[in-house]
Protein backbone atom coordinates (compact mmCIF):
# COMPACT_ATOMS: atom_id res chain seq x y z
CA UNK A 1 0.00 0.00 0.00
CA UNK A 2 3.18 2.48 0.49
CA UNK A 3 4.33 2.07 -2.38
CA UNK A 4 1.37 2.39 -4.27
CA UNK A 5 0.65 5.63 -2.26
CA UNK A 6 3.90 6.40 -3.12
CA UNK A 7 3.66 6.37 -6.70
CA UNK A 8 0.77 8.39 -6.67
CA UNK A 9 1.83 11.14 -4.33
CA UNK A 10 5.14 11.40 -6.81
CA UNK A 11 3.44 12.56 -8.92
CA UNK A 12 1.77 15.24 -7.78
CA UNK A 13 4.80 16.68 -6.12
CA UNK A 14 5.19 19.38 -3.21
CA UNK A 15 3.21 22.21 -4.82
CA UNK A 16 0.00 23.08 -4.02
CA UNK A 17 -2.63 21.23 -5.72
CA UNK A 18 -3.89 24.47 -7.32
CA UNK A 19 -0.73 25.05 -8.67
CA UNK A 20 -0.86 22.21 -10.98
CA UNK A 21 -2.78 24.03 -14.04
CA UNK A 22 -0.69 23.86 -17.13
CA UNK A 23 -0.51 26.58 -19.99
CA UNK A 24 -3.23 27.21 -21.92
CA UNK A 25 -6.01 25.88 -19.33
CA UNK A 26 -8.52 28.20 -18.88
CA UNK A 27 -8.43 30.35 -15.67
CA UNK A 28 -10.85 28.91 -13.89
CA UNK A 29 -8.76 25.96 -14.17
CA UNK A 30 -5.74 27.42 -12.55
CA UNK A 31 -7.70 29.02 -9.58
CA UNK A 32 -9.52 26.11 -8.48
CA UNK A 33 -10.44 26.35 -5.66
CA UNK A 34 -11.23 29.92 -4.36
CA UNK A 35 -13.48 29.70 -2.15
CA UNK A 36 -14.65 27.41 0.53
CA UNK A 37 -15.32 23.28 -0.44
CA UNK A 38 -18.54 21.59 1.77
CA UNK A 39 -17.93 18.30 2.52
CA UNK A 40 -21.52 16.31 2.75
CA UNK A 41 -21.12 13.41 5.41
CA UNK A 42 -24.00 11.02 4.74
CA UNK A 43 -24.30 10.45 9.01
CA UNK A 44 -24.22 11.68 12.32
CA UNK A 45 -21.58 13.60 14.24
CA UNK A 46 -19.32 11.32 16.07
CA UNK A 47 -19.36 8.02 14.05
CA UNK A 48 -16.80 6.50 11.53
CA UNK A 49 -17.81 8.53 8.23
CA UNK A 50 -18.04 11.45 10.06
CA UNK A 51 -14.28 11.02 11.88
CA UNK A 52 -13.12 10.10 9.09
CA UNK A 53 -14.28 12.69 6.81
CA UNK A 54 -13.54 15.43 9.61
CA UNK A 55 -9.76 14.14 9.56
CA UNK A 56 -9.43 14.30 6.03
CA UNK A 57 -11.35 17.91 5.36
CA UNK A 58 -8.57 19.34 8.27
CA UNK A 59 -5.63 17.59 5.90
CA UNK A 60 -7.55 18.82 2.40
CA UNK A 61 -7.36 22.88 3.55
CA UNK A 62 -3.90 22.44 4.35
CA UNK A 63 -3.39 21.28 0.76
CA UNK A 64 -6.20 23.25 -1.28
CA UNK A 65 -5.43 26.61 0.59
CA UNK A 66 -9.45 26.56 1.58
CA UNK A 67 -11.32 25.61 4.23
CA UNK A 68 -13.18 22.43 3.72
CA UNK A 69 -16.17 22.74 5.69
CA UNK A 70 -17.84 19.29 7.13
CA UNK A 71 -21.56 19.01 6.94
CA UNK A 72 -23.62 16.58 8.58
CA UNK A 73 -26.82 15.37 6.61
CA UNK A 74 -28.08 12.09 7.28
CA UNK A 75 -31.26 10.31 6.62
CA UNK A 76 -32.34 6.97 4.53
CA UNK A 77 -29.53 5.07 5.79
CA UNK A 78 -27.30 8.12 3.89
CA UNK A 79 -29.54 8.38 0.49
CA UNK A 80 -30.34 11.69 1.70
CA UNK A 81 -26.84 12.86 1.43
CA UNK A 82 -25.80 11.32 -1.61
CA UNK A 83 -29.02 12.29 -3.84
CA UNK A 84 -28.27 15.60 -2.39
CA UNK A 85 -24.81 15.61 -3.79
CA UNK A 86 -25.62 14.26 -6.97
CA UNK A 87 -28.26 17.09 -7.44
CA UNK A 88 -25.44 19.78 -6.92
CA UNK A 89 -23.31 21.48 -9.36
CA UNK A 90 -20.29 19.75 -10.84
CA UNK A 91 -17.61 22.59 -10.33
CA UNK A 92 -16.06 20.66 -7.33
CA UNK A 93 -17.39 22.93 -4.43
CA UNK A 94 -19.77 20.58 -2.98
CA UNK A 95 -17.91 16.82 -2.76
CA UNK A 96 -19.27 13.86 -0.34
CA UNK A 97 -18.29 10.82 1.66
CA UNK A 98 -18.94 7.85 0.28
CA UNK A 99 -19.47 4.33 2.54
CA UNK A 100 -19.84 0.93 0.79
CA UNK A 101 -24.41 1.76 1.17
CA UNK A 102 -23.17 4.23 -2.23
CA UNK A 103 -23.13 0.67 -3.44
CA UNK A 104 -25.54 -0.99 -2.13
CA UNK A 105 -28.81 1.72 -1.48
CA UNK A 106 -29.92 1.64 -5.19
CA UNK A 107 -30.31 -1.83 -4.45
CA UNK A 108 -31.38 -2.34 -0.88
CA UNK A 109 -33.74 1.14 -0.63
CA UNK A 110 -34.49 1.46 -4.78
CA UNK A 111 -32.71 4.99 -3.72
CA UNK A 112 -31.54 7.28 -6.77
CA UNK A 113 -27.83 6.38 -6.12
CA UNK A 114 -25.53 4.70 -8.59
CA UNK A 115 -22.19 4.90 -9.54
CA UNK A 116 -22.73 6.45 -12.61
CA UNK A 117 -23.93 9.75 -10.60
CA UNK A 118 -20.86 10.34 -9.15
CA UNK A 119 -17.22 11.37 -10.29
CA UNK A 120 -15.64 8.78 -7.81
CA UNK A 121 -12.29 10.42 -6.68
CA UNK A 122 -10.55 8.58 -3.96
CA UNK A 123 -10.81 5.70 -1.68
CA UNK A 124 -9.94 6.69 1.87
CA UNK A 125 -10.24 4.15 4.59
CA UNK A 126 -11.04 0.59 5.49
CA UNK A 127 -12.95 -1.14 8.02
CA UNK A 128 -12.37 -4.95 7.62
CA UNK A 129 -14.80 -7.31 8.35
CA UNK A 130 -14.13 -10.67 10.97
CA UNK A 131 -16.81 -13.50 11.55
CA UNK A 132 -16.61 -14.07 15.29
CA UNK A 133 -17.68 -16.53 17.89
CA UNK A 134 -18.57 -16.89 21.53
CA UNK A 135 -15.19 -16.93 23.64
CA UNK A 136 -17.23 -20.71 24.82
CA UNK A 137 -17.79 -21.40 21.33
CA UNK A 138 -16.98 -25.20 20.18
CA UNK A 139 -15.86 -23.82 17.18
CA UNK A 140 -12.03 -23.07 17.05
CA UNK A 141 -11.86 -22.27 13.73
CA UNK A 142 -13.69 -21.09 10.59
CA UNK A 143 -13.24 -23.89 9.09
CA UNK A 144 -15.23 -25.76 12.08
CA UNK A 145 -17.64 -23.27 12.16
CA UNK A 146 -18.43 -23.80 8.13
CA UNK A 147 -18.27 -27.38 8.60
CA UNK A 148 -20.83 -27.45 11.01
CA UNK A 149 -23.09 -25.77 9.37
CA UNK A 150 -23.58 -28.24 6.26
CA UNK A 151 -25.01 -30.40 8.56
CA UNK A 152 -27.39 -28.01 9.99
CA UNK A 153 -27.80 -24.29 9.60
CA UNK A 154 -26.52 -22.36 12.09
CA UNK A 155 -27.29 -18.10 13.10
CA UNK A 156 -24.87 -15.29 12.17
CA UNK A 157 -25.60 -11.94 13.20
CA UNK A 158 -25.16 -8.78 11.51
CA UNK A 159 -25.83 -5.30 11.51
CA UNK A 160 -28.87 -5.32 9.79
CA UNK A 161 -31.07 -6.30 6.75
CA UNK A 162 -29.18 -4.90 3.52
CA UNK A 163 -25.95 -3.68 5.79
CA UNK A 164 -22.77 -4.59 4.26
CA UNK A 165 -22.00 -7.43 6.89
CA UNK A 166 -25.28 -8.81 6.00
CA UNK A 167 -24.22 -8.87 2.20
CA UNK A 168 -20.82 -10.11 4.02
CA UNK A 169 -22.28 -13.09 5.53
CA UNK A 170 -24.45 -14.11 2.44
CA UNK A 171 -21.27 -13.58 0.38
CA UNK A 172 -19.21 -15.79 2.66
CA UNK A 173 -22.14 -18.69 2.92
CA UNK A 174 -21.88 -18.60 -1.06
CA UNK A 175 -18.39 -18.57 -1.49
CA UNK A 176 -17.70 -21.85 1.06
CA UNK A 177 -21.08 -23.53 0.78
CA UNK A 178 -21.68 -22.88 3.90
CA UNK A 179 -25.91 -22.66 5.68
CA UNK A 180 -26.00 -19.73 7.55
CA UNK A 181 -29.49 -17.94 8.30
CA UNK A 182 -28.58 -13.86 8.56
CA UNK A 183 -30.09 -12.41 11.91
CA UNK A 184 -30.65 -8.67 11.58
CA UNK A 185 -29.58 -6.70 15.17
CA UNK A 186 -29.02 -3.12 15.49
CA UNK A 187 -25.63 -2.10 14.75
CA UNK A 188 -22.21 -4.08 14.51
CA UNK A 189 -21.96 -4.37 18.56
CA UNK A 190 -24.98 -5.53 19.13
CA UNK A 191 -24.69 -8.36 16.82
CA UNK A 192 -21.02 -9.07 18.53
CA UNK A 193 -22.93 -9.46 21.61
CA UNK A 194 -25.17 -11.76 20.31
CA UNK A 195 -22.69 -14.03 19.31
CA UNK A 196 -20.64 -13.30 22.69
CA UNK A 197 -23.80 -14.59 24.56
CA UNK A 198 -24.54 -17.62 22.56
CA UNK A 199 -28.24 -15.65 21.54
CA UNK A 200 -26.64 -16.36 17.76
CA UNK A 201 -23.77 -18.80 16.74
CA UNK A 202 -21.60 -16.37 15.18
CA UNK A 203 -21.72 -12.95 13.86
CA UNK A 204 -19.77 -10.92 11.25
CA UNK A 205 -18.76 -7.31 12.17
CA UNK A 206 -16.43 -4.74 11.98
CA UNK A 207 -13.37 -5.56 13.50
CA UNK A 208 -13.57 -2.95 15.51
CA UNK A 209 -16.69 -4.10 16.71
CA UNK A 210 -15.17 -7.45 17.76
CA UNK A 211 -12.40 -6.10 19.52
CA UNK A 212 -14.35 -4.32 21.63
CA UNK A 213 -15.89 -7.23 22.83
CA UNK A 214 -12.29 -9.13 23.26
CA UNK A 215 -12.57 -11.64 25.51
CA UNK A 216 -16.26 -11.90 25.28
CA UNK A 217 -15.53 -13.55 21.44
CA UNK A 218 -13.03 -15.73 19.46
CA UNK A 219 -12.10 -13.69 16.07
CA UNK A 220 -11.83 -16.95 13.24
CA UNK A 221 -11.23 -15.07 10.75
CA UNK A 222 -10.20 -11.47 9.15
CA UNK A 223 -12.23 -10.63 6.14
CA UNK A 224 -9.43 -9.29 4.13
CA UNK A 225 -7.04 -9.84 1.68
CA UNK A 226 -3.99 -9.41 4.04
CA UNK A 227 -3.29 -9.29 7.52
CA UNK A 228 -5.27 -6.65 10.10
CA UNK A 229 -2.70 -5.08 12.40
CA UNK A 230 -4.56 -5.19 15.68
CA UNK A 231 -5.06 -9.09 14.94
CA UNK A 232 -1.89 -10.23 13.74
CA UNK A 233 -2.43 -13.77 14.50
CA UNK A 234 -5.87 -14.22 13.21
CA UNK A 235 -5.85 -15.78 9.62
CA UNK A 236 -7.12 -14.28 6.66
CA UNK A 237 -10.23 -16.30 5.22
CA UNK A 238 -8.01 -17.29 2.64
CA UNK A 239 -5.29 -17.97 5.19
CA UNK A 240 -7.72 -20.00 7.12
CA UNK A 241 -9.70 -22.10 4.15
CA UNK A 242 -8.61 -21.30 0.95
CA UNK A 243 -11.20 -18.49 0.06
CA UNK A 244 -10.48 -15.12 -0.40
CA UNK A 245 -13.54 -13.81 0.69
CA UNK A 246 -13.02 -9.99 1.33
CA UNK A 247 -15.81 -7.79 2.81
CA UNK A 248 -15.37 -4.63 4.73
CA UNK A 249 -17.12 -1.05 5.79
CA UNK A 250 -14.48 1.29 2.91
CA UNK A 251 -14.91 5.07 2.14
CA UNK A 252 -14.21 7.38 -0.09
CA UNK A 253 -14.67 10.91 -1.30
CA UNK A 254 -17.18 11.43 -4.45
CA UNK A 255 -18.49 14.36 -6.14
CA UNK A 256 -21.24 15.21 -8.77
CA UNK A 257 -20.82 13.32 -12.19
CA UNK A 258 -19.08 16.03 -14.31
CA UNK A 259 -16.06 17.34 -13.20
CA UNK A 260 -14.48 19.58 -15.41
CA UNK A 261 -11.31 17.46 -16.01
CA UNK A 262 -8.57 19.99 -14.38
CA UNK A 263 -11.29 20.60 -11.32
CA UNK A 264 -11.37 16.26 -10.99
CA UNK A 265 -7.23 16.26 -10.78
CA UNK A 266 -7.00 18.99 -8.24
CA UNK A 267 -9.31 16.86 -6.43
CA UNK A 268 -7.81 13.49 -7.04
CA UNK A 269 -4.42 14.96 -6.16
CA UNK A 270 -5.38 16.53 -3.13
CA UNK A 271 -6.96 13.17 -1.63
CA UNK A 272 -4.15 11.62 -2.46
CA UNK A 273 -1.88 13.98 -0.34
CA UNK A 274 -3.96 13.84 2.49
CA UNK A 275 -4.04 10.19 3.02
CA UNK A 276 -0.55 9.74 2.78
CA UNK A 277 -0.20 12.63 5.89
CA UNK A 278 1.29 11.22 8.82
CA UNK A 279 -1.34 13.17 10.82
CA UNK A 280 -4.37 11.23 8.97
CA UNK A 281 -2.64 7.52 8.97
CA UNK A 282 -2.46 8.02 12.44
CA UNK A 283 -5.82 9.22 13.10
CA UNK A 284 -7.05 6.18 10.83
CA UNK A 285 -5.27 3.46 12.96
CA UNK A 286 -6.04 4.62 16.33
CA UNK A 287 -9.83 4.06 14.46
CA UNK A 288 -9.00 0.33 14.08
CA UNK A 289 -9.16 1.26 10.55
CA UNK A 290 -7.17 0.49 7.52
CA UNK A 291 -5.21 3.13 5.86
CA UNK A 292 -6.81 1.52 2.17
CA UNK A 293 -5.90 3.89 -1.10
CA UNK A 294 -7.45 4.02 -4.30
CA UNK A 295 -6.87 6.99 -7.17
CA UNK A 296 -10.13 7.75 -8.85
CA UNK A 297 -9.86 5.18 -11.95
CA UNK A 298 -9.45 2.17 -9.14
CA UNK A 299 -11.90 3.23 -7.03
CA UNK A 300 -14.50 3.95 -9.98
CA UNK A 301 -13.85 -0.04 -10.45
CA UNK A 302 -13.75 -1.09 -7.24
CA UNK A 303 -17.35 0.58 -6.90
CA UNK A 304 -18.89 -0.93 -9.72
CA UNK A 305 -17.02 -3.91 -8.55
CA UNK A 306 -19.01 -4.05 -5.24
CA UNK A 307 -22.27 -2.75 -6.90
CA UNK A 308 -22.85 -5.46 -8.85
CA UNK A 309 -21.92 -7.56 -6.34
CA UNK A 310 -24.06 -6.11 -3.95
CA UNK A 311 -27.23 -6.85 -6.62
CA UNK A 312 -26.26 -10.21 -6.64
CA UNK A 313 -26.31 -11.21 -2.69
CA UNK A 314 -29.30 -8.59 -1.78
CA UNK A 315 -31.21 -7.77 -4.55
Amino acid sequence: MAGVLGAAIALVGCSPVSEVAEPGETAAASTFPDKDIRLIIQANPGGGSDLSSRALASELEKILGVSVIPENMPGASGALAMEFVAQQPADGYVIGFGPSEIAMLNTTQNANVLPENYDLLGQIMLAPGVISVGADSPYETLQDLIDASKDSALTVANSGAGSIWEAATLGLAEETGAQFTTVAYDGGATAVAAAASGEAVAAVSGAGEALAQKGAVRVLAVLNDETYFNLPDVPTAEEAIGTAAVYGGWGGIYAPAGLPDDVHSILEDAIAQAVETDTYQAFQKQSGNMVVYRDSAEFTDFVNEQFTLFQKLLG
